[in-house]
């Protein structure tokens, strides 16, 4: 029985913020609701988050909204290995221990089997110039700034390592030697690395049709080599996976409040008056699971961007959907981004 399952107890008045603050620090996925009693009123998932935000809930709205109140769980006496196999029957990664109504414990997985490792390609693209950055780029590829101790590109390789996965491809343009010669092969890293080289900025979706057309036909993980996060890969793929999905991009919730009050009217009639209102969108944030599929559609030395292979797939009626993420997500393309990266490399953990 987990240990330290007080720590993932939370409050129905609670919000979606706090909820992810436990899931993420506590890392066993999942945040238990409970009244003053310690009755459990309902369960929150990370999924269960990612749901509601579709549908255009805020980390701010309470965890009553997207909790699940009917959970499946577990008396007391229930032995661990009937636990064990009602947790892998359901795909669940732990289940609450119930006396009445009453939480008294968490059975988990946690420490059953080893890490997980996937042979799934990891695709990272690390070509760009890195223009806004300079003069800090003028001798030095942007993959190879160092955010902390480590330099950019190695800090993402370590995040996808740590996942499980141990294929990568990285694309190169600007100064490619000096990125080879840092990462080598991978063995540094117990990890394959094999390049492909863009003679002209093919763009993201382009640098697709570069791969050889011999690598392993499982769904392609894709990211931009500058971008900091610390999403869990494992559970976007398996989402990816589950919904048989021809492609798969992960958005930001993204909010902008109109700094006036904004007027609706039909004719020169005011129907209606909202004072600076806050807009809210997802918008791209450069990490995508491809189908094999899609990959291949891709010409070799095609120019194309994501956005429109993406949409060239929706045309054709394909499954292109969205994965919300609320983990830490830092696109480095400015100087304050580089500079806040420095701040947050200190207290974050990728």
């Amino acid at each position: 029985m987990s240990y330290n399952w007080k720590n993932i107890l939370i409050q129905p008045s609670a919000t979606l913020r706090d909820a992810l603050s436990i899931i993420d620090s506590e890392a066993l996925r999942i945040a238990l609701v409970t009244d003053a009693s310690f009755n459990l009123v309902g369960v929150v998932t990370d999924g269960d988050i990612r749901r509601g935000l579709l549908k255009n809930l805020s980390l701010s709205d309470s965890v009553e909204l997207v909790m699940n109140r009917k959970p499946l769980t577990i008396p007391s006496n229930t032995p661990r290995k009937e636990a064990i196999q009602l947790m892998q029957a359901k795909g669940l990664l732990a289940i609450p221990v119930l006396d009445g109504h009453q939480i008294i414990g968490l059975e988990t997985l946690q420490q059953f089997g080893g890490q997980s490792r996937y042979q799934n390609p990891v695709f990272l693209m690390a070509g760009g110039f890195g223009t806004r950055l300079r003069p800090l780029t003028d001798n030095c590829p942007k993959p190879l700034l160092k955010v902390g101790n480590k330099p950019i590109l190695e800090i993402v390789l370590n995040s996808f390592i740590k996942a499980g996965f141990v294929n990568f491809y990285i694309s190169t343009h600007y100064m490619p030697e000096m990125i080879r010669e840092y990462f080598g092969d991978g063995s540094k890293w117990q990890v394959n690395i094999t390049y492909v080289h863009e003679e002209t900025p093919l763009g993201t979706g382009g640098a697709l049709g570069l791969l050889p057309s011999d690598l392993a036909d499982l769904p392609l993980i894709l990211m931009n080599g500058d971008v900091l996060t610390n999403v869990d890969f494992e559970r976007v793929l398996a989402f990816h996976n589950k919904n048989a999905a021809s492609a798969t991009m992960c958005v930001r919730d993204y909010e902008y409040q109109v700094p006036f009050g904004v007027i609706n009217g039909e004719g020169n009639r005011i129907v209606s008056m909202v004072e600076k209102p806050i807009q809210r969108y997802f918008v791209n944030a450069g990490i995508y699971v491809i189908s094999p599929e899609l990959r291949k559609s891709v010409q070799q030395n095609q120019r194309l961007d994501m956005p429109t292979l993406l949409e060239q797939a929706i045309e054709r009626n394909r499954e292109v959907l969205m994965f919300p993420i609320h983990e830490y997500w830092l696109d480095i393309g400015r100087k304050e981004d580089f500079e806040r990266a420095q701040i947050d490399i200190a207290t974050i953990e990728f």
